[in-house]
C-alpha cells in the first residue's frame, strides 16, 4: 500500500480529515506539487487504498478541528 505523503491513502485519510468528503485522487509526487490524478486515471488498487485510507480516518474519527 502506497501511504507516501500524496498517495491515495495519504489523500483519502486527509479528505476525511478535513471532512471533504470522498474525493478519490492523489499526486504522482507531492502534494499540489506534482500532477494531480483524478478517479477517472486511478485504478482499481489505488482507488482501494483511497478508500482504505479515508475509512481509517473515520473509524479513528481524527477530524480537524476549526
Amino acid at each position: 500500500m502506497d501511504k507516501r505523503h500524496g498517495g491515495p491513502y495519504d489523500r483519502g485519510s486527509a479528505d476525511s480529515y478535513y471532512r471533504r468528503g470522498i474525493q478519490p485522487h492523489y499526486y504522482v509526487g507531492a502534494t499540489h506539487n506534482s500532477k494531480r490524478v483524478s478517479e477517472e486515471d486511478m485504478t482499481e488498487q489505488q482507488l482501494q487504498e483511497y478508500r482504505q485510507g479515508y475509512n481509517d480516518n473515520e473509524e479513528a474519527g481524527n477530524y480537524k478541528y476549526y
